[in-house]
């Protein structure tokens, strides 16, 4: 893998597929790990080896030693969402509590899916210690701003709907403007929220590390094996070989339509970021994140940070379009609009890095199910299991549905198996081109919803009637 390629027009140095790729290949390069050539049979064959699929294989060698699992690879461990995401090992599930409760059977059934996420991201950290992962794990938690008085009342509503359901200042808590500016040094603080249940890490060194347990537990990976098609236990691979196994796992997030049958089960959407160059002690002093908290607002199109272990700063956002078809294609990775506006966003809330270099741009495509609702579940008539649709709130989230998905297939029955988002079946995303159109109806919406609260000082109307076809 190269590194870097050429400075771009923006002045921008790109990496290959991101930072964090770039990082781990200048750590070394990784194992060698083969095409498969030829039919085999296996216990459970594992279609993807991103953070869902390599949890998934982890969980089950613990689980069993003895079961012969395989795991497919359409380019190499962690090349998607997983090593290119924000870097939130976060308690995040993309459905609200209240839609949550709605959907799974009430709300102690939210509660305790959401006690379980709270819980996984000390269990990705205490992987990660065992296995001598070094993701640079740091538990720092979550500051969501809140810069307009709207803004500030949305954090005041998402406390009291936590507290509604049980939830304490242990777990969230509402923040001044003086403490939220004492953590996050951005223009216009007048307040906002904290969790303490999340962690900033290295994307890519997880899946790295991850990928490496599981072939030390005995699992095979093959890499650069793309999957036509599953069907009945049966993995067919584009070059030809086949899987014959007792289960087969789906674990493909944004790049499931390409599997033929799943076409409409996710949209992948885009998610753009930048990295700045390493930013100096007097810089850190104005900015915060002294304890490497992630930061966000409350604006409508979702924006995310976090300080690196190497004092940058990485920042990333929506707003790149759906691409007809759900194509997805390494040139969707940088849209120099997107980019533009994603530096223009960083810079407005921190002035002091009106002069400072960004050396780093790139994105990728994360799963989005036509609810909004993540699942986890497995069909034995059709020897199927699957997990994803985290909405790009899945660094934690894979975790718990890797251990999920190890239970359900060991025919292990356990608190896990019985939370609300287990077999779950969300909508089929529509045809095209209504698909194209919902997808990017919604994204200028929510775009001109933070223009028009900006504008008025008042919660927006679309915002709202937009949530209601999402679902919320």
């Amino acid at each position: 893998m190269a590194a870097v390629s050429a400075v771009d027009a923006a002045g921008t140095i790109d990496g290959d597929l991101s930072l964090w790729h770039e990082q781990v290949a200048a750590a070394g390069p990784a194992p060698n790990r083969p095409t498969l050539a030829a039919d085999i049979e296996a216990d459970i064959a594992i279609v993807g080896a991103g953070y869902t699929g390599l949890w998934t294989a982890y969980y089950l060698a613990k689980a069993d030693p003895s079961l012969r699992v395989v795991v497919l690879e359409r380019e190499f461990a962690g090349f998607g969402a997983s090593g290119r995401n924000g870097g939130w090992c976060s308690s995040l599930f993309p459905s609200s509590l209240a839609k949550v409760a709605k959907v799974g059977g009430g709300k102690e059934r939210a509660v305790a899916l959401q006690r379980a996420l709270n819980e996984t991201v000390d269990e990705v950290g205490r992987v990660a210690a065992e296995e001598r992962i070094d993701c640079h794990f740091a538990k720092g938690g979550t500051v969501v701003l809140a810069r307009t008085p709207v803004q500030l009342e949305r954090a005041k509503a998402s406390v009291a709907d936590e507290r509604s359901y049980g939830f304490g200042e242990e777990d969230v808590r509402l923040l001044s403007a003086a403490e939220a500016s004492a953590m996050v040094g951005a223009t216009n603080v007048l307040g906002g929220t904290f969790t303490p249940h999340c962690a900033a890490i290295q994307p890519a060194m997880l899946a790295r590390g991850l990928a490496e347990a599981v072939d030390r537990l005995g699992v095979t990976i093959h890499e650069h094996t793309a999957v036509a098609a599953i069907h009945d236990g049966v993995v067919q691979t584009v070059g030809g070989a086949r899987v014959r196994a007792g289960k087969v796992v789906r674990a493909t997030e944004g790049y499931t339509p390409s599997i033929a049958g799943f076409q409409r089960d996710l949209a992948p959407v885009y998610s753009l970021m930048v990295a700045t160059e390493p930013l100096p002690d007097a810089v850190w002093e104005q900015i915060g994140l002294a304890g490497r908290q992630t930061f966000s607002d409350f604006r409508h199109l979702i924006v995310y940070g976090q300080r690196t272990a190497d004092s940058r700063l990485a920042f990333g956002g929506r707003g790149a379009p759906y691409h007809f078809g759900s194509r997805i294609e390494a040139g969707y990775d940088r849209d120099d609009r997107v980019h533009a506006e994603i530096r223009r966003t960083l810079r407005e809330l921190f002035p002091v890095l009106k002069d400072t270099a960004f050396t780093h741009r790139w994105g990728g495509a994360l799963g989005v199910p036509r609810d909004w609702f993540a699942s986890v579940g497995y069909d034995a008539r059709r020897r199927l299991g699957w997990a994803g649709g985290y909405v790009g709130d899945g660094v934690g989230a894979t975790n718990l549905a890797g251990r999920t998905l190890a239970d359900l297939l060991t025919g292990r029955d356990s608190a896990l198996t019985r939370l609300p988002w287990v077999n779950h079946h969300s909508p089929r995303w529509e045809p095209e081109p209504l698909r194209w159109l919902g997808a990017n109806i919604g994204l200028r919406t929510m775009s001109a919803a933070d223009a028009e609260e900006e504008r008025t000082g008042k919660s927006s109307v679309r915002a709202k009637v937009f949530g209601r076809f999402l679902g919320h």
